[in-house]
């Protein structure tokens, strides 16, 4: 499977601007599954601190005609976020979809970070599908801390772990770290769409990798640009 990793800059409330630039990335035809950073289309904390995505809630077929959308324009499969509104609560979702409007993947964030209080629970297990002839998972930034032990049977079927971030630290950064124990531990590649320096500029950002069960590590050349690598 041809797998691109997207790198898009922190944009707040910039939804057609980051349309727009994965359809400039991505011509058609020349992958079969992209993915998105974590929040990519809202921003995940606005240029003065505001972590409140509420405002942005959408019910999942509206997200989820935004990211077919892509799928259609870029000819590939797309996993992508949206902030996801049932009723009163809601969820940090990644959906995957394919260009003939079919939904394969729709998982909710599990462990929301601490300024996450517009996000609720993700109430899903991690997903295990089959795509591309291959078996595929997910998981969301935060919730890296807690996939080992929480999704063992999982990752020990699994051929290629989604992981879409907003990565933010303010001490030693151990993503690259545990992404290659999880990758060793399970034999799996893991596929990390990480959001860029933009508006804010946080510690984190970038270094959006492939990490493959060899401890191989590919990294994404620059900001707003994909890594491409076979799986």
């Amino acid at each position: 499977m041809r797998l691109s990793v997207l790198e898009l800059p922190a944009r707040w409330n910039s939804v057609a601007a980051q349309v727009g630039l994965v359809k400039r990335l991505v011509e058609p035809g020349s992958t079969d599954l992209v993915l998105l950073p974590e929040t990519t289309f809202t921003g995940y904390v606005s240029p003065e601190m505001d972590f409140d995505l509420t405002p942005f809630a959408e019910t999942v077929a509206q997200g989820a005609a935004r990211l077919h959308e892509l799928a259609r324009a870029c000819g590939c499969d797309v996993a992508g976020p949206v902030i996801e509104r049932v009723g009163e609560q809601c969820f940090n979702t990644l959906l995957g979809v394919a260009p003939d409007g079919s939904t394969w993947l729709h998982y909710r964030k599990r462990h929301p970070w601490y300024p996450e209080t517009w996000a609720t629970p993700g109430d899903r297990p991690f997903p295990l599908v089959e795509r591309h002839g291959l078996r595929l998972s997910a998981a969301i930034c935060f919730d890296l801390h807690f996939v080992a032990e929480e999704a063992h049977d999982v990752l020990q079927a699994c051929d290629l772990l989604l992981f879409p971030s907003a990565w933010v630290s303010d001490r030693l950064d151990t993503r690259e770290e545990q992404l290659l124990e999880l990758a060793a531990t399970f034999e799996l590649t893991v596929a990390n769409a990480n959001w860029g320096s933009g508006a804010p500029r946080l510690p984190g950002q970038g270094r959006s990798m492939v990490v493959q069960a060899d401890q191989d590590v590919q990294v994404v050349a620059a900001l707003a640009h994909r890594l491409d690598v076979e799986v």
